[in-house]
């Protein structure tokens, strides 16, 4: 009866903000004294058959769901007012909720049935609320989003199916104790290509930037921080299994192809929500790729301050979009930095935390990343597409902000801005507060001991060199004309080529469907159309047609088609006595 006054925003927000802070306390706890908590709960026990479901508590889930906890009592808050106009609030309140419950099934869960259901609790929730506004757009979106988490869904079946070979699905047992066994490796490479399709790597990656038809709230929890990071969790969970694994060298290749992908995109798209979607993207390859180097902690550091700037950086974008009268054509922003300082505030700090500024949160693990990867020895390649996607990083970045904050208003010639919004501003502060501390927060509290990477001068300054030139790239070709690029640069099909995703979107639309469609468009007209028509139905028709005109002149009585027919039927008898006649000869 207590609650009975306020909302159900308020009252969410309350509960996952003190979840959240318990959470957090626990982890304290567990890291200081090393402990691992696992519980079996058995819900059902028959003739010998128990159900069980186990959970697992360490410090890595314990973090996991500080994090995911606090970004989305934030988000719940800002949905408050971003939300106000929608009728039915507490319907998507409670979508958001669900999604959450599932996520948190997940990340405690060491057994493949009960991650299935958290899995797919994702998936569906993710469908609903990307198709929560109701248009052609949504809907296709939602499609594409829905049906390419299916086929990692039907993965985890597969490796649900696989497991039964050893007797239980936690598989948290089996993970060194069966590290060569090549049903173990195939369970592996299952978990990997599942991963792959949650975290929207090459070759899945185009349903990312289509589920920005969802609201902001939905994409700054859903599509930015938390959903997409799953397929990053789980593999951090198998790592001990994959470490050897060939398949996790392709994955390796796969995922810094995606980083680079989504850095050329996002330079040219002019769609806000997509331009930050496409750097979410980026960033996953990123964690993907270092996570098959061979360093969980440094993926997982790294998915934490990830999502906290990223989450601030889509709420600044719906209060933009908000301010501009629902437009997200960065073409027609400019200047905003004038009438919303607060929020032009919070998205240049989460901006510059996606780069990898000095001692904001992305720094302290952008920066130890790159250095590993430099302290490696892996080819040139891969270090080549770190440091060239890192340069893209700043160079979209710089991009956004001369569009947003720099140039000109370009609206329209007479203007209303209003200031924002307390309640959304204030869901942004706490981000804001952990933007720029959870970096050495959290690289003082998971790693037991510091990272000592011993390079030359150059080489630790690699990143700021190429950090400087994507900034100075940026700049430079955001003050050119449009075209002026692709003129001295790019072919027309080249830059198409760059602008479409590497034409990923059509080739996971059109191209999955076109020969399918087109063989039973073939077969309907030639077969169902065609031939059966002609050996069947409209054939028979045809036949009975033809024949009744035919005895409907014999019922005319008419006196010359009887002797017609007189004389005809007499010839034919004739001819036919002949016939006899000379066969008995």
């Amino acid at each position: 009866m207590f609650f009975k006054n306020y909302s159900v925003c308020f009252i969410s927000f309350i509960f996952l903000f003190m979840f959240s802070s318990l959470n957090f306390i626990l982890m304290i706890i567990f890291i200081m004294n090393d402990l691992i908590y696992f519980f079996e709960w058995e819900i059902i026990s028959l003739n010998s058959v128990s159900v069980v479901m186990s959970i697992l508590l360490d410090w890595m889930s314990l973090l996991f769901m500080m994090f995911v906890c606090l970004i989305s009592s934030v988000v719940i808050y800002y949905s408050k007012s971003y939300m106000q106009s929608e009728l039915n609030l507490d319907r998507f309140i409670i979508l958001v909720l669900l999604f959450v419950f599932s996520m948190i099934l997940l990340i405690i869960s060491p057994n493949m049935v009960s991650i299935l259901l958290g899995w797919d609790g994702l998936g569906l929730v993710s469908y609903c609320l990307v198709i929560y506004y109701q248009n052609l757009k949504s809907y296709n979106a939602g499609m594409l989003t829905a049906l390419t988490n299916r086929i990692g869904d039907v993965f985890i079946l597969m490796v649900i199916s696989w497991m039964l070979n050893y007797g239980s699905w936690n598989y948290i047992f089996y993970l060194e104790f069966m590290k060569n066994d090549f049903m173990m490796e195939v369970i592996g490479v299952m978990i990997i290509l599942a991963a792959m399709t949650k975290s929207a790597q090459i070759p899945f990656s185009s349903w990312l930037p289509a589920a920005m038809a969802a609201p902001t709230p939905v994409s700054a929890l859903v599509h930015s921080s938390t959903l997409v990071t799953v397929g990053v969790y789980l593999l951090i969970r198998f790592n001990m299994l994959l470490i050897d694994m060939f398949f996790f060298k392709i994955l390796l290749l796969l995922s810094i192809l995606t980083m680079f992908m989504a850095g050329i995109s996002a330079n040219y798209e002019f769609d806000l929500k997509k331009i930050i979607a496409l750097s979410t993207l980026s960033q996953l390859g990123l964690m993907m790729s270092i996570l098959s180097m061979g360093f969980p902690d440094l993926a997982f550091f790294h998915l934490l301050t990830h999502a906290m700037f990223k989450a601030m950086l889509f709420m600044c974008a719906g209060v933009v979009i908000h301010m501009m009268n629902d437009i997200q054509d960065i073409r027609y922003m400019g200047g905003i930095s004038m009438f919303i300082p607060m929020t032009s505030l919070c998205l240049n700090i989460s901006n510059m935390a996606l780069c990898g500024i000095p001692f904001l949160a992305g720094f302290y693990s952008k920066d130890l990343i790159l250095e590993m990867v430099s302290f490696s020895n892996l080819n040139f390649l891969v270090f080549f597409f770190y440091y060239i996607s890192t340069g893209l990083t700043m160079f979209y970045t710089f991009r956004l902000i001369l569009y947003t904050m720099i140039m000109d208003f370009n609206l329209m010639v007479i203007y209303n801005l209003y200031d924002e919004d307390f309640i959304m501003l204030k869901s942004m502060m706490v981000l804001l507060f952990m933007s720029v501390i959870s970096g050495s927060f959290l690289s003082w509290m998971i790693f037991s001991y510091p990272y000592m990477i011993y390079l030359p001068f150059n080489m630790k300054m690699m990143v700021i060199y190429v950090s400087f030139v994507g900034a100075l790239f940026g700049y430079f070709i955001s003050n050119m004309n449009i075209y002026s690029m692709n003129k001295f640069l790019l072919t027309y099909k080249l830059s198409n080529f760059f602008c479409l995703m590497w034409f990923m979107p059509s080739l996971s639309t059109y191209g999955v469907t076109f020969y399918f469609l087109n063989l039973g468009q073939n077969l309907m007209k030639n077969i169902d159309l065609g031939w059966s028509e002609m050996y069947s139905g409209q054939g028979m028709v045809d036949i009975m047609k033809n024949y009744s005109i035919f005895y409907n002149i014999f019922q005319m009585n008419n006196l010359k088609i009887y002797l017609f027919s007189f004389i005809l039927w007499m010839f034919i008898m004739l001819m036919i006595l002949l016939f006899i006649y000379l066969n008995s000869l």
